[in-house]
């Protein structure tokens, strides 16, 4: 029997919801093998693993945490051909007392948590033939700042800052770069008068759905020649 030997897997951290749920089945729709990680087990995970993904539980807000998840990661395989660094966690300041405690937690998560893990998979993916790619999936605030979301976005600047030294340290074998969002997709308890006003803040006065950062990640996927950059999902809030 010939052996059928599977493409280098793409890593999605924090895939059971949202943005990496939808790139993450998007890739395996495409026969792509991936590997993604979940911190509450939902019945989406059941479905991502009936799809064909492997799945891995991990919290990446402490230094245990993201070691046991880095163990667990290269175990499964010597070669990914890519990271996508998606989970994350939108607290606000108002809902914590321990304002060092957040900054910590939001700091661990969001670039703590994908330096160690670009750091530990960096032979893993220089490894891989075709070249390779990391995305941090980053967001709109990490330009404007945020009054409610402070720490959340000071980490994501930090995580737009590691897009820039990686993309330096990996080339050329391996591309690196940031999809920032602004409001992609409502949650299911949205007002309808916050709909209307959110989506009044963007010149093309739309919320896309979570489609438009799936065609972000393979339109960085297909490119040769990007890296270090930002893709700014936004409809023109900038301009605003």
């Amino acid at each position: 029997m010939k052996e059928i030997i599977l493409s280098a897997p793409i890593l999605i951290t924090g895939a059971s919801q949202r943005l990496g749920l939808a790139m993450a089945e998007s890739l395996l729709d495409n026969h792509q093998n991936v590997v993604v990680t979940y911190r509450t087990n939902k019945p989406s995970v059941a479905k991502l693993k009936e799809k064909g993904a492997t799945v891995i539980c991990a919290d990446f807000s402490t230094e245990a945490a993201i070691d046991r998840a880095i163990d667990e990661i290269k175990a499964i395989s010597k070669t990914y051909r890519a990271i996508i660094h998606n989970a994350s966690d939108w607290a606000q300041e108002k809902d914590s007392n321990d304002k060092h405690g957040l900054m910590t937690r939001m700091m661990t998560i969001h670039a703590i948590a994908p330096y160690r893990i670009n750091l530990a998979l960096e032979d893993t993916l220089l490894r891989c033939p075709e070249g390779a790619d990391i995305i941090h999936m980053t967001d709109y605030v990490q330009d404007t700042g945020s009054e409610k979301h402070t720490a959340y976005a000071a980490s994501k600047a930090a995580l737009h800052n590691l897009t820039l030294s990686f993309a330096k340290k990996l080339a050329p074998k391996v591309k690196v770069n940031s999809i920032a969002p602004a409001l992609l997709m409502f949650n299911e308890h949205d007002s309808e008068e916050y709909k209307q006003k959110a989506i009044k803040k963007s010149l093309l006065q739309t919320v896309p759905g979570a489609q438009e950062a799936v065609k972000a990640m393979h339109y960085l996927f297909d490119s040769d020649y990007i890296t270090g950059q930002t893709l700014h999902l936004n409809g023109g809030r900038h301009l605003k």
